[in-house]
C-alpha cells in the first residue's frame, strides 16, 4: 500500500489506521502465546483494510475536487 499524500500530508484517518496496523504488527512479534500472536495478526490486517478504504475514499476526494475545479464548480 503506497500512503495517500494530499497538501502535504496524509489524512488523520489514514494515519490513525496505519498507526494502529503497526502497533498490532509489533503486538504480534511481541506476543508469546500463538492466539495471541494469531489475535493481534487479525488486528493488523484490520487496520490494513481501514486504511486502504480511508485511502480510496481520500482519492476520490481529490479527483472529485480536481473534476469541480476544472468545472468551475465550487461544492
Amino acid at each position: 500500500m503506497i500512503p495517500l499524500v494530499i497538501g502535504g500530508h496524509r489524512s488523520s484517518n489514514l494515519e490513525f489506521y496505519l498507526a494502529r496496523a503497526g502497533q498490532a504488527r509489533a503486538e504480534a512479534e511481541a506476543a508469546t502465546l500463538a492466539h495471541v500472536r494469531e489475535r493481534c495478526l487479525r488486528s493488523e490486517a484490520a487496520w490494513i483494510v481501514m486504511a486502504e478504504r480511508a485511502q480510496h475514499s481520500e482519492k476520490m476526494k481529490a479527483a472529485e475536487a480536481v473534476r469541480k475545479a476544472e468545472g468551475g464548480l465550487t461544492s
